[in-house]
């Protein structure tokens, strides 16, 4: 059935009411040479807002600042009706080591930089951004508990980082009673399905919200894209000179794989007269665990086509059309446990239906 931004999902085991799309702000501000401007971003916040958008992704360094400085300005009349989320340990000042990372300190000096820049007095959602392999994990939970209960942060998230220490992070708060992670924001398209090994149903396990960034694949699933795309033009910098494509090829992201996805998806879009990102992002929608894609507008245009992706009616035929054309391999053990011959010794001729 269609939905709306105000069809909201509970995120994770929370009773955190969120918008089945969240706006990404890492375009409010022009600081990196290709985001919005302030009156452009204000009617993106605006759009957004009036049709019952409530969810917001920023961090404390998007833009340098700028995204939450700007997000700080157009919810003050509205702070309380909306669900800011951000991040920290991405490195704040060039040159101190301890102005990034995710130890105690990093989490503390980032969390008042923010709250001073969203001029709010808590933080509904902040996660971990990115994990940096050194920190030990208790010290990170009982840093993240200790804002909880000092009110600056009502809840807590976690983005790129690997599935065993989520779920050890997890089991960790739940043993000692401290604040449960309630969201997993990790990249994840048509083109890019790897979390489906471990991180996606890590999460449905352990109770956390799935929040995918780059659902469109940086754009190749826009079917802007062809083979013509495949050489990367000049540094990987480009993207701050506002050549997106340069970017994405350099990144090795426009390939002959990620190109035959995108033809399914356009084909699908037009069988339904629909936009091939309107498809890709109504099939994320339709993801089993997935609770808000991150989408990022720099245009009201963009914007719109973006929030067209909630009237989308895939059907199952379709569905399985683009599940199929970006299919990828799980790997052992998954692969082994899928087997004929390992049901067959285990639970022998019986059908046994799993409901969760």
């Amino acid at each position: 059935m269609p939905l709306s931004l105000d069809t909201y999902r509970l995120l994770g085991r929370s009773g955190l009411r969120v918008s089945p799309l969240a706006l990404g702000t890492a375009t409010f501000g022009n600081d990196w040479g290709w985001g919005a401007e302030r009156e452009e971003a204000r009617k993106l916040f605006d759009r957004y807002t009036e049709l019952g958008g409530n969810f917001f992704d920023t961090a404390s360094t998007y833009t340098n600042g700028s995204s939450e400085r700007l997000l700080g300005e157009f919810t003050r009349t509205n702070r309380s009706e909306m669900v800011l989320a951000t991040k920290y340990s991405t490195l704040r000042q060039p040159g101190d080591p301890n102005s990034g990372g995710t130890h105690r300190k990093s989490m503390l000096t980032s969390v008042e930089a923010s709250l001073r820049q969203l001029n709010t007095d808590y933080i509904d959602l902040l996660y971990l951004n990115v994990w940096d392999f050194s920190t030990p994990v208790e010290e990170i939970l009982r840093g993240l508990d200790d804002l909880v209960r000092q009110g600056k942060v009502l809840y807590v998230g976690i983005s790129s980082a690997p599935a065993w220490q989520v779920s050890r992070m997890q089991a960790i708060a739940d043993l000692r009673g401290w604040s449960p992670l309630v969201a997993l924001e990790t990249e994840y398209s048509l083109i890019e399905r790897t979390g489906e090994r471990d991180l996606i149903p890590m999460a449905r396990e352990m109770g956390l919200g799935v929040v995918p960034f780059s659902p469109l694949g940086g754009g190749v699933l826009t079917g802007k894209y062809s083979s013509e795309d495949q050489n990367p033009v000049g540094p990987i910098a480009g993207e701050t000179a506002g050549n997106r494509k340069s970017l994405n090829a350099a990144l090795g992201w426009v390939t002959d794989r990620n190109l035959a996805i995108a033809d399914v998806v356009k084909k699908v879009a037009s069988d339904l007269g629909h936009t091939p990102a309107q498809v890709a992002l109504a099939w994320n929608l339709h993801s089993p665990g997935v609770t808000a894609p991150i989408i990022g507008a720099r245009t009201i245009a963009q914007l719109e086509d973006n929030l067209g992706a909630l009237q989308v009616d895939l059907a199952p035929s379709q569905l399985a059309r683009l599940d199929e054309v970006s299919a990828i391999d799980l790997g052992n053990p998954h692969s082994l446990l899928a087997s004929d011959h390992i049901r067959a010794v285990t639970t022998g001729d019986m059908k046994i239906e799993n409901r969760r």
